[in-house]
């Protein structure tokens, strides 16, 4: 799909939405690869921008794997030290949310859409994080990858999110930015929408079939669309 071409209407009307968080909800990736390649450069490592793209959508543990791979053990907890501590600051002063991220909240909200948060960053940095962005209050139910014994691409957060909610896995929409999270939302049973951040979908990832939009923006009047025709369908 290129951009700006039509995104297909949604085949059903979902009964609960499932979100990631990190550069879906917030523009936390921009954030956190900002302070590893600060923090890389303070102390002298030479690598190369598109190096912290790669860690995009992944957990914590993919990304300390790469730095040691990359740096070594011991240069790797040194930088994940300091970028740690100036991540923690920006956390705790609210971290910027997505554009339209408020907009479609509200709206599920308001329709009592069942809602839930499905993300790769662990407890209690992930309620923190949301908490602090002032989007906690929106989620009746947080899944982190604490909560379960594979994080992404495996399907382990997503399905215990829909089981948290009651919802069967097919009946869940799924908001992601990242490829991973993607095929996580497929291995599933689930619908996802992808919200391209700062890395755009691959051919190998268009070729998955599922829709892509440019911004939550987006996703809204696909949600508001498929909720009107509901009744008709049924």
């Amino acid at each position: 799909m290129s951009a700006g071409a039509a995104i297909a209407p949604l085949p059903f009307a979902p009964v609960a939405v499932l979100f990631d968080m990190d550069g879906l909800m917030l523009d936390s990736e921009r954030v956190i690869t900002r302070c590893y390649a600060q923090a890389a450069a303070a102390l002298g490592h030479d690598l190369p921008d598109d190096y912290w793209l790669q860690m995009v959508g992944t957990g914590d543990a993919a990304c300390r794997a790469m730095l040691v791979e990359r740096l070594g053990a011991a240069a790797a907890a040194e930088l994940l030290e300091r970028s740690g501590d100036a991540y923690d600051a920006m956390v705790d002063a609210g971290i910027p949310h997505r554009p339209g991220i408020t907009a479609l909240l509200q709206w599920l909200q308001r329709n009592d859409v069942p809602r839930a948060v499905a993300t790769s960053t662990r407890n209690p940095l992930a309620t923190h994080k949301l908490r602090q962005a002032g989007l906690a209050p929106y989620f009746p139910v947080i899944c982190t990858a604490s909560d379960v014994a594979q994080p992404k691409p495996a399907p382990d957060v997503y399905l215990l999110a829909a089981s948290r909610l009651g919802v069967e896995p097919a009946r869940c929409l799924v908001l992601e930015d990242s490829p991973t999270g993607v095929r996580a939302a497929l291995a599933a049973g689930m619908t996802p929408i992808q919200v391209p951040d700062l890395v755009q979908p691959d051919v190998d990832t268009r070729a998955l079939g599922h829709r892509i939009a440019a911004s939550l923006e987006e996703v809204l009047p696909l949600l508001q669309a498929a909720m009107a025709e509901a009744p008709a369908a049924g």
